[in-house]
């Protein structure tokens, strides 16, 4: 795939992730379809983490100095760990999108990047800077999928409606 259609679906992500996480109110966000999810509070405190500390690290530590060993990261942990349900959801949200900038800038600034360069994981081997970029895309499907049915839930939980008229959520 050709990296400047990844960039460019990236930065059209941050739109998406604007219209998707902006306008809600608390109940939305704190929204939880059981107490072992996560609420949307909780994955835009992920997204913006991973977009400082994994994606963006990984990729440009990879692209610049392969060799050199990957921090560690424990994102299931951070949950709890640096208290993502009680952060200011507002901030939060605005602090993601600033990162997704600032990673969009970085990323078409690289001038003929090694994108083959590779990162030797001690469980997964070779890992490719274009590997991190791809999965930083992926990862944001993930989320944008993740929210959109945390979303279609809260409605359905809140509305007291029948939601199947709109047709059948199948994923």
């Amino acid at each position: 795939m050709n990296n400047t259609l990844i960039i460019n679906q990236l930065e059209n992500n941050k739109s998406l992730f604007h219209q998707l996480f902006h306008g809600l109110d608390e109940t939305a966000y704190l929204w939880k379809p059981s107490q072992n999810k996560w609420c949307l509070l909780e994955v835009i405190c992920h997204l913006y983490d991973e977009e400082q500390e994994d994606f963006r690290i990984r990729t440009k530590s990879t692209l610049e100095t392969p060799n050199k060993k990957l921090p560690m990261f424990d994102p299931v942990a951070w949950v709890t760990a640096r208290k993502y349900i009680e952060q200011d959801y507002g901030k939060k949200v605005d602090a993601f999108l600033f990162e997704r900038q600032a990673s969009i800038k970085w990323l078409r600034s690289l001038t003929q990047p090694q994108w083959d360069n590779a990162f030797q994981h001690p469980t997964l081997g070779s890992l490719s800077a274009q590997h991190f970029l791809t999965n930083w895309l992926a990862h944001d499907y993930l989320h944008i999928r993740q929210a959109t049915k945390l979303k279609y839930g809260y409605l359905q939980a809140v509305s007291g409606n029948d939601l199947s008229y709109a047709g059948e959520w199948v994923l």
